[in-house]
């Protein structure tokens, strides 16, 4: 029998999961002799909106609890923006350059992920928003997009495999109504059969017109409607769902709830926020840009240097009360009533702080509501 090719978490941990120039100027270093004390920063200098959302730090700190660094970083679920460091490392250069390239896997994906989870809950205001998305990513990362889908402020995920904690959730797939008889057999079945925590959302739009199905589904019990209509078959979506409206009111099932799936945007859950009642997203958070975060040396053996394009110096980032920002130079003095964004995370190897998922989301979504213009 074979094997799905995945990396295994103990590669990752023995730093073999790296690109392989880190291998090489290691080897070399070592023969040289060579180890300097540096500093190095992650930062982004371009993101795909206005701002993200720093994600990963979870699977970092486990990375690197043991091998002799600092690590400082912003809380997950901080804000960010671009050209701010979001986390500093400290320590001798070979004891973590081949961890280089799984560190800023951690963060690129988790961040990108959590950024556009995050902008969809902005443009979705009250409505539920559910991460679907985990199919369009290699299951061995499922656990982690759900997460990072969680901290950006999703109200549940699909994936069973997502951390304990988030709320699962789901509806029926097209293949189960095409498993029995007719629609109303299946809808029926799915009444009876269900689990009693599982809410009654049938599928609306396998064979007939999306209203007709959404009218008879709900005679069959259901409590909300799902419309993942292919985009081959939508004309006017929102002329789709105000019919779909019309008609279940016009029945007698006003209180029938309109769940909307399949292919969405940011810009889709905007424009029909006002007459859905649930978006289920996949592909727009699973699938969203990486936050592109570089990590680049700022000081070696406590003098300040940077390559080219890089600000050198080891540096900080501080809140002010009105919520801006100003990055300053570490040792200069911290300005009057700021807060200091990186803090520590690891000491001497020896982890002093975890990130929390819970925290980070909560994080996020305190934070939101301000950046509404933004």
């Amino acid at each position: 029998m074979g094997r799905i090719l995945i990396v295994g978490e103990d590669a990752i941990r023995a730093g073999q999961c790296t690109d392989v120039y880190f291998q090489r100027v290691v080897e070399v270093m070592e023969k040289d002799g060579v180890n300097p004390e540096v500093t190095m920063e992650v930062t982004a200098a371009v993101l795909p909106d206005p701002w993200g959302v720093f994600c990963g730090l979870a699977d970092v700190v486990e990375l690197l609890e043991g091998v002799p660094v600092n690590v400082e970083a912003m809380p997950e679920g901080s804000i960010i923006h671009q050209n701010e460091p979001v986390l500093r490392i400290s320590g001798r250069y070979r004891d973590f350059a081949v961890y280089e390239t799984a560190i800023l896997g951690f963060l690129c994906h988790a961040s990108g992920v959590a950024s556009a989870a995050a902008h969809i809950r902005l443009a979705a205001q009250d409505r539920p928003v559910y991460s679907f998305g985990s199919r369009r990513q290699h299951p061995a990362i499922a656990a982690m997009v759900e997460r990072a889908a969680w901290i950006g402020g999703v109200d549940g995920v699909s994936n069973t495999c997502a951390p304990e904690g988030i709320p699962l959730a789901g509806t029926m797939p097209h293949a189960f109504v095409m498993c029995y008889p007719g629609t109303e057999e299946t809808w029926s079945a799915f009444a009876r059969g269900a689990g009693p925590e599982v809410p009654r959302i049938m599928l609306a739009d396998t064979f007939a017109d999306e209203k007709m199905e959404a009218v008879r589904a709900a005679a069959c019990g259901a409590k909300a409607v799902r419309l993942d209509t292919p985009r081959s078959r939508r004309g006017n979506m929102r002329a789709i769902i105000e019919e779909v409206r019309w008609e279940l009111d016009i029945h007698g099932y006003p209180d029938v709830k309109i769940f909307l799936s399949g292919g969405l945007t940011r810009a889709d859950v905007a424009a029909y926020r006002d007459i859905v009642d649930a978006f289920g997203v996949g592909g727009a958070i699973a699938n969203a840009p990486v936050i592109d975060f570089a990590m680049d040396i700022v000081e070696v053996e406590g003098k300040p240097i940077a390559k080219r394009g890089k600000r050198s110096g080891v540096k900080q980032v501080y809140e002010m009360p009105d919520g801006r920002r100003v990055t300053l130079p570490l040792a200069a003095p911290a300005p009057e009533d700021t807060v200091p964004l990186l803090v520590p995370f690891i000491r001497n190897g020896t982890v002093v702080a975890r990130p929390e998922m819970d925290d980070a989301r909560e994080r996020v979504l305190s934070r939101l509501s301000g950046l509404a213009d933004a």
